[in-house]
């Protein structure tokens, strides 16, 4: 899975990154290597949030797919 992320050079030094696909998913890093190392966290930590659980309703079924 391939996802696009917006890098800001950050006016105190540093960088940071926001997610669009993923509203609220943003990090920050001093070097551009901390901050890719800090997206791959965001990202994950993002896309693993507790929601409520989802009942399935007649023939239908819920799945968990991993991405």
């Amino acid at each position: 899975m391939k996802i696009k992320v917006i890098v800001h050079e950050a006016e105190e030094g540093g960088y940071w990154a926001e997610v669009p696909a993923i509203p609220g998913c943003a990090t920050q890093g001093e070097t551009f290597e901390e901050l890719l190392q800090n997206l791959y966290e965001a990202v994950e930590g993002c896309l693993s949030v507790a929601v409520e659980e989802t009942k399935a309703k007649g023939k239908d079924r819920v799945i968990e797919i991993a991405v």
